[in-house]
């Protein structure tokens, strides 16, 4: 499975929806606080792109030298249309500076100095070190996994159907009489979760293991393939 480390870089570095959370910092009384552009640093320190009046920015600008603690949440939704669809939640905790002069006209980007983070997600609850984030790569389809749930979701849905033969006779026999829906809910280099929803209202997850690592798209239209030919027969 993939480490903890490596999920939670991968949601950081993501599309999902993400919010910073300063203490003493009313939410309620401004905008919500969602960077316009995030990334990670060698050192493994997120860099958050915020326009200039932003709250964020004039509270790290405020505090100067004084230490200022903030967190980012990250909320990861199913990009396709399934029961339960909040998948996971990440949250990097550091301290939060203002690096001047690195940001476009009108915006300033900050610096979260990542301390520990956390992790909630289909896999399990599980803390980050700061040193292990650093270390971590994103999956390497992170950029195009939205797209991919979606087309396999729209167009592959018969093939997705003939998985139920996959799950074990026992399950199996269940799965013929009440024919639940297969919908795609997770891709990673390691394999494809897929969500099995019945009438009445039930759903439960199975993971396909592809039989090695894939590295791009290329790998993984291989690794479909082979899953696909598997459960044909």
């Amino acid at each position: 499975m993939p480490s903890a480390a490596e999920r939670t870089r991968t949601l950081v570095q993501s599309t999902c929806s993400a919010a910073l959370l300063i203490p003493g910092l009313d939410p309620a009384g401004s905008d919500p606080l969602m960077p316009l552009s995030r990334s990670v640093g060698p050192d493994g320190d997120l860099f958050l792109e915020y326009p200039a009046d932003s709250p964020a920015v004039r509270a790290a600008a405020h505090a100067q030298d004084d230490e200022l603690t903030a967190v980012l949440e990250i909320t990861d939704v199913a990009p396709v249309s399934v029961p339960h669809r909040i998948r996971g939640r990440a949250r990097v905790f550091g301290r939060l500076t203002t690096v001047p002069g690195m940001a476009g006209p009108g915006r300033m980007l900050l610096r979260l100095e990542t301390g520990e983070a956390y992790v909630d997600d289909l896999w399990g609850a599980e803390h980050v070190e700061p040193e292990e984030f650093r270390d971590a790569s994103p999956d390497p389809l992170v950029d195009h996994e939205t797209e991919l749930l979606q087309h396999l979701h729209t167009a592959h849905g018969e093939q997705l159907g003939t998985l139920r033969g996959l799950l074990g006779e026992r399950v199996a026999a269940g799965c013929s009489a009440h024919r639940p829906a297969v919908v795609p809910v997770a891709l990673d280099r390691l394999g494809l979760r897929v969500r099995l929803c019945g009438r009445d209202g039930s759903c439960f997850d199975a993971r396909f293991d592809f039989p090695e690592p894939v590295r791009d798209v290329v790998e993984l239209r291989r690794a479909m393939h082979t899953l696909f030919e598997a459960a044909a027969h």
